[in-house]
């Protein structure tokens, strides 16, 4: 099979793989990630393998969850005894490297054809927790008029429905839709209090974008968002359980598409009266430069008839926290200010303002 657009050498994306161990996967707790990226980092073989991901798409990640996406389809293999997602007593992470290499030599067609075509969508609610916040300033900003929202690679548009979920933030503070079925926990770190709406802001347009939504309808679709969750993680699975169950009665609009073709014509017809906010997390790492000047440039142009809010959370390398920015386009001019750090997983925030 012939490889396209591989990556620009084995010895940038072996250090993909050692900042994903030593950045996320530890940090967030996975041992099993860290045991399995760092032994891939070390191994010409499986980075050659590796090499046939999309080249807009973060390998590690991709990599890992195509493995755990044949193993949860229903692959039998002695790997499986490694994955706490599909075993309730796995084995010791310290051993997994020469199974997880055995099992990658006998299905690599399989994980070509997975990493070559699919993209890492990973819809983690719990980001919301800290998205959360980021509204509220900008319904504030906004005079409280109601908010349109447009959500840049929406996946399945679970983080859409933000304003669906309750909130509490190291149980001290508490937020959100107080009967919702999905509690999101966030831990508060730093000195500052960030600004919880006491009655939330009022949603009165949603519409998410992407190139490839997930079919929450689809088993085969929901499945790929499930393997994207690390083996460890239960709990997001469980979360990810209750968002589609609310996402399935909610049905949030969904648009398939290139986001920079669509935008200019959504934001058009967004009703004058309603406050604009346009929000992506952790999407501009599958865009080019020029792509996302030109997210820029479309928002600024948009903005000569019309205020429009930004919030923004991503990372800016791969070896540092995300962080939240708000920015504000108004008369053609662009405005951005860092308002929060936070983890990848929405797990803890920082407010920094």
């Amino acid at each position: 099979m012939s490889q396209s657009n591989p990556a620009s050498g084995l010895d940038d994306l072996a250090q993909r793989f050692r900042l994903f161990a030593s950045r996320e996967s530890e940090v967030n707790f996975s041992p099993l990630y860290t045991v399995l990226a760092r032994n891939i980092a070390a191994d010409p073989d499986m980075l050659m393998l590796a090499r046939f991901a999309r080249p807009d798409q973060p390998v590690a990640n991709l990599f890992l969850a195509a493995v755990h996406y044949l193993l949860l389809s229903g692959i039998q293999h002695p790997l499986a005894a490694f994955y706490p997602s599909l075993t309730t007593l796995p084995e010791i992470s310290i051993g997994v490297y020469p199974v997880f290499r055995n099992f990658c030599r006998e299905h690599t067609e399989q994980i070509i054809d997975i990493i070559s075509s699919r993209g890492v969508q990973t819809n983690e609610v719990c980001r919301c927790a800290c998205l959360l916040p980021m509204f509220e300033i900008a319904a504030q900003l906004g005079r409280k008029r109601p908010l349109a929202i447009i959500e840049i690679g929406t996946s399945a548009g679970l983080n859409l429905l933000w304003d669906q979920y309750s909130y509490r933030y190291s149980d001290v503070f508490s937020s959100g839709t107080r009967t919702s079925a999905l509690q999101l926990d966030c831990d508060l770190q730093g000195s500052r209090i960030p600004p919880f709406p006491a009655e939330l802001p009022n949603v009165t347009l949603r519409v998410g974008l992407d190139l490839h939504p997930i079919n929450i309808s689809d088993p085969d679709a929901v499945l790929w968002l499930r393997a994207l969750i690390w083996p460890e993680h239960s709990e997001r699975v469980v979360r990810l359980q209750r968002a589609l169950e609310i996402a399935r009665q909610q049905r949030p609009l969904i648009m398939a598409g290139d986001a920079l073709k669509l935008l200019p014509v959504i934001m058009t017809n967004v009703p004058a009266d309603t406050t604009l906010c346009v929000f992506h997390s952790f999407t501009l790492n599958q865009f080019s430069d020029e792509g996302r000047k030109q997210l820029s440039n479309i928002l600024v142009n948009a903005s000569k008839s019309r205020e429009i809010f930004r919030i923004s959370y991503e990372s800016q390398s791969e070896s540092e926290d995300p962080v939240l920015e708000l920015y504000l386009y108004l008369q053609s001019l662009e405005t951005k200010q860092v308002l929060a750090r936070a983890s990848a997983h929405g797990s803890w925030l920082e407010w920094l303002a």
